[in-house]
């Protein structure tokens, strides 16, 4: 937790101390978002754009969409921006979010060696695709940290009726360039977003061995922590974070970030 963040929690001194505080350390906010969001580049590229247009700096806590909503639960972050929209419902349902916004899309991929010994490129679906990779017992990296990307994964395992386990089954705990880090290192099968894998260097024997299903349409959301929680949320500076990512300027700046000439979001904002 930041010097400015502690002083801004005091219940009992804290506006007085805010006041004290100059201009730079108050115009920033915290974002808690996914490992895919910053390991792609889209920051990178996207939070120069908001900062030159608003003088807001954006500090982005990066972990997996289960961390970034419990950060938001404790109030440690002003905005949270994840992929896994069940779990963003319920944080608005239950009093910690104020409301989620569609922001942007892409899809998951399931990576694997070129050679592909469980033959996913054969499969009709991701169901058949992951069960494929348990009846080979192929070696398969999950990030096994409550992720979007994990939920997701655990949704397909269950589509394909499988509690996976065994030694060909390796959780990391880890983020996105971690486990694909590890897969490649193995190899292994694991799934990924399509933008994190685009911006992905050290991919070795990995090739993409299946995609295309519906069922791995991937949304982002964005929603303000609720102020009435947690008083000290910069609830301002988070809505203008938010109007503008769903602002037509905010959608062209997601949509004209590319890795290789390939655009890696899609903006969804209605």
């Amino acid at each position: 937790m930041t010097h400015a963040r502690r002083l801004l929690m005091s219940a009992t001194t804290g506006v007085a101390l805010l006041a004290a505080l100059p201009a730079s350390a108050q115009d920033f906010i915290t974002v808690a978002s996914t490992t895919s969001t910053e390991n792609s580049g889209l920051f990178g590229h996207i939070l120069p754009i908001f900062l030159a247009e608003t003088g807001i700096e954006v500090r982005v806590v990066s972990q997996g969409t289960g961390q970034a909503l419990e950060t938001g639960r404790r109030g440690d972050a002003d905005v949270v921006f994840v992929h896994a929209r069940a779990q963003e419902e319920q944080f608005v349902a239950d009093g910690y979010g104020v409301q989620r916004f569609d922001v942007m899309y892409n899809d998951f991929v399931i990576v694997g060696p070129g050679n592909d010994p469980a033959d996913l490129r054969a499969a009709g679906s991701a169901a058949e695709a992951m069960a494929a990779i348990a009846g080979a017992g192929a070696s398969f990296a999950s990030r096994g940290d409550d992720s979007g990307t994990h939920v997701a994964e655990k949704a397909l395992w269950a589509a394909a009726g499988i509690e996976p386990a065994g030694g060909w089954y390796l959780s990391t705990g880890s983020g996105m360039g971690a486990t694909l880090n590890t897969a490649a290192q193995v190899p292994a099968y694991a799934l990924t977003d399509r933008g994190t894998w685009l911006s992905f260097a050290n991919r070795g024997p990995l090739e993409i061995v299946f995609e295309g299903d519906p069922v791995l349409f991937n949304p982002y959301g964005i929603i303000l922590v609720n102020p009435e929680r947690h008083p000290h949320v910069k609830a301002e500076q988070g809505r203008t974070f938010i109007d503008w990512i769903i602002s037509d300027e905010g959608q062209a700046a997601i949509a004209s970030f590319a890795v290789g000439g390939e655009q890696l979001f899609f903006p969804s904002a209605e």
